[in-house]
């Protein structure tokens, strides 16, 4: 095959030698628009696992790389006037300009013709080439000519940010945090030679203005960077280079996604697209040189694979993108987290956590690093930060003794302990018997509470008949519901130490449906009564019963049900109550502007939409004991757009904190059907940690955590104070039992009768473990 690869960067470079190394009879051209040995920039960082896969390819080159990098497992925060340092991470730095010229010198020993400081204007310039490889970079040209074909989803992002360098070494990937009076700037740092730094410094867009940096040139950006981090460079001076400067010093950075990979052009040439032209990936992770190298590795392998002719190319293009698109996009996403983490930790990080949180938050900041992980990179940091957590839980670890996972310390809100972090969440069972909850929940509830969670909610108990999302939901209208509650919450404290929530709602235009499994959503088909929201509506377009719109006086009167129905929880004993203000039910119906259209007082504005749930909530308070918590669960994203937005949230958060609300419990959807959420593991936590922080209200997360690794992750870096567990309780009741057992958290309590079975668990998971390593 005759193959031009457009750009000497990484991606054009190995593959060039790759491919010449499969098969020497390939003519391969790598037209770079630099001089001979020419290039820029400072250090590029990958991970030991590129280089374990380079080793496998190409011996020599990755040889020569490993004679020529700086290894480092160590991270350092330097933060509010703390240095700590976690070990386990494996990175490899080398100089940009020493990796090119080690790629530039193995493609001329094994024969592929290298052509400097050319500019390649077209790929049709190049119609005799079989295979063009366009790895021009950030700001490719041939992927902008062929835009609707490739179809690139290029995002700026808010940040502003410097690459810089210094003399000064360094012997840990180092992160700095320092306050100016207008903001907080970050530096990441890392050697990447025996004489060189990479000095990358980055600031809000609106701290850089405060600054007057839009204003400054390079000499004195780099004179304001060695002012704001003189304490860490002692006297070393900052420097830029001689491409920098010939555009502007502070960048920011673009996210580059192309739905399409490859093409073939009007001479009959195939284009595909390579490293920063396909997909970049933020310096906060330092992937960028690991796609590309990885990009070149899989075109490599499909083509050994699939055959290396030019016959095969169509085949191997689709599967080198099949194959890179799932890898890329999942660090993608992993570099998003960190890229976002970084762009909001002034706001949201560095004024309201200590440095040993904020260190254990900065390292899961991507979200691939767990807190299990963790255990594996560094178990004596890990256990240092367990012991300072629990600690801070009120949990005094002796010498000698392990500390308690996050998810195992205890937690108060007003005069209730829970006795772990772990919440059964509310889960709707469509059991009850004219409201009436029976046996069945008893049985359900009680055997949870069995399980080991600290908090067992009911589900969705609603406050009147009509309030009901289906006849199988129980409710707290009526002297016997309070009894069979009674009845569930005696047994739940006589039997156990989990305390018992009711969590109480009204379904609005969601009501009058079928049992979930019969259809759910769906209009009962004989019986339906009437029911009522905030503006007239629909849930299931052209389906649904069509809702009518609440009088205030029928307002006042729902709101003394559910004060009734507050007293009644207060009752029937239960030691933690929450409103229900999410998923399109009636309180969530009044907050969302695709379900609220009212032109009075309780509709328009956020302020307005949230006037009635406001005055619920207060009326609620006022009923419920001083001495018990109360938890609001809101929609934190309506995943619709023109719905509620997670900035939304944080100010919905705040009103029900400034009306006494002790928690928010963050869920998202099931607003409207016309709702796109992107799911995930976890996926709900970003909006439970935002609210946490920007709020000063404690949080619930939920969505997706379905082990003791999600949840210790989410309690020690501070995104949430409780994990609320759905699925994975229905799956097995004794979940938070499980999880203890799987990772070797010996202490906890079982039950009495069931004592005889924890040694024999634990000592299976024991096995188990030691058969996987």
């Amino acid at each position: 095959m005759k193959i031009v690869c457009i750009g000497g960067g990484p991606a054009g470079l190995y593959f060039g030698l790759l491919m010449k190394q499969l098969n020497p009879a390939h003519d391969i051209t790598v037209v770079e628009r630099n001089k001979p040995y020419d290039t820029f920039g400072w250090g590029v960082v990958f991970s030991d696992a590129t280089m374990d896969n380079m080793r496998q390819w190409d011996r020599p080159t990755a040889d020569e790389i490993e004679q020529a990098f700086n290894h480092w497992d160590d991270i350092e925060l330097l933060f509010k006037g703390q240095r700590i340092r976690s070990g386990g991470h494996g990175f490899v730095g080398i100089g940009r300009k020493k990796l090119l010229n080690i790629l530039q010198a193995r493609c001329e020993q094994l024969g592929v013709r290298l052509m400097f400081d050319t500019e390649a204007q077209s790929d049709e310039d190049y119609a005799d080439a079989d295979l063009i490889i366009t790895s021009d970079g950030i700001n490719s040209r041939i992927r902008s000519k062929y835009a609707e074909v490739f179809r690139p989803d290029i995002v700026t992002r808010p940040n502003r940010y410097i690459w810089l360098g210094t003399h000064k070494l360094y012997d840990a990937f180092t992160f700095d945090f320092r306050r100016t009076e207008h903001g907080w700037f970050q530096a990441h740092i890392y050697k990447f030679d025996d004489k060189t730094t990479t000095f990358i410094v980055e600031c809000p867009e609106e701290v850089w203005k405060a600054h007057g940096l839009d204003q400054a040139d390079q000499d004195q950006s780099i004179a304001f960077c060695e002012q704001v981090f003189a304490k860490n460079l002692q006297g070393a001076k900052l420097m830029t280079n001689a491409r920098h400067l010939r555009g502007s010093a502070w960048l920011n950075f673009q996210r580059v996604v192309c739905q399409q990979w490859w093409l073939q052009n009007a001479k009959g040439s195939h284009v595909v697209l390579m490293g920063d032209a396909v997909h970049t990936a933020h310096f906060a992770i330092g992937s960028g040189t690991k796609l590309a190298i990885e990009d070149a590795i899989e075109l490599t392998r499909q083509f050994q694979r699939l055959g290396d002719t030019r016959a095969h190319i169509p085949d191997v293009l689709a599967a080198y993108q099949a194959a890179r698109s799932v890898e890329t996009l999942r660090i993608q996403n992993a570099a998003w987290n960190a890229m976002e983490w970084f762009e909001v930790c002034g706001q949201r990080y560095c004024d309201q956590l200590q440095p040993e949180q904020f260190m254990y938050s900065m390292l899961t900041r991507s979200q691939r690093i767990s807190h299990e992980n963790l255990r594996l990179r560094d178990a004596a940091w890990l256990e240092g930060y367990e012991r300072w957590f629990a600690e801070r839980a009120g949990v005094p670890v002796g010498a000698g003794h392990k500390p308690p996972p996050p998810m195992f310390t205890p937690y108060t809100v007003r005069g209730v302990t829970l006795k772990n972090r772990i919440v059964v969440s509310p889960m709707a069972q469509y059991s009850a018997v004219d409201g009436v909850a029976g046996d069945y929940h008893l049985m359900h509830l009680g055997a949870r509470a069995m399980g080991g969670a600290g908090l067992v909610f009911a589900e969705m108990t609603c406050v009147s008949a009509e309030g009901r999302i289906t006849p199988g939901c129980p409710g707290l209208y009526k002297p016997e519901h309070t009894q069979a509650f009674k009845r569930i919450a005696d047994w739940i404290h006589t039997h156990t130490d989990a305390k018992f929530g009711i969590q109480i709602g009204h379904a609005g235009a969601k009501a009058s449906t079928r049992l979930a499994w019969d259809g759910i959503d769906q209009p009962l088909a004989s019986g339906n009564w009437p029911i009522v929201s905030a503006s007239p509506q629909q849930y299931l377009p052209g389906v649904s019963q069509m809702s009518k719109a609440l009088t205030v006086a029928e307002m006042r009167q729902i709101t003394d049900e559910f004060v009734a129905s507050t007293k009644a929880a207060d009752a029937a004993g239960a030691d933690w109550l929450e409103l229900h203000c999410a998923h399109g039910y009636l309180l969530s119906g009044f907050i969302s502007p695709l379900t609220n259209q009212r032109s009075d007082e309780y509709g328009g504005s956020l302020e307005n939409r949230l006037r009635y749930p406001l005055e619920v909530f207060a009326a609620v308070r006022a009923a419920w004991p001083a001495d018990k918590p109360i938890s609001v669960r809101i929609s934190a994203h309506d995943w619709v757009e023109g719905g509620i937005t997670p900035a939304d949230a944080v100010e919905i958060a705040r009103a029900f904190q400034q009306a006494g609300a002790d928690m928010i419990d963050c869920s998202s959807g099931q607003v409207s059907k016309q709702e796109k959420p992107v799911y995930g593991r976890m996926f709900q936590t970003p909006f439970a940690d935002r609210i946490r922080q920007e709020v000063g209200i404690s949080t619930i997360a939920v969505g997706a955590i379905s082990e003791a690794d999600h949840a210790n992750s989410i309690l020690a870096a501070g995104r949430a104070d409780l994990c609320a567990v759905a699925r994975p309780h229905l799956a097995n009741p004794a979940w938070t039992l499980t999880e203890a057992a799987k990772i070797g958290y010996t202490p906890i309590a079982w039950p009495k009768q069931y004592r005889s079975a924890k040694s024999q668990m634990e000592a299976n998971f024991v096995r188990e473990k030691a058969q996987k390593a």
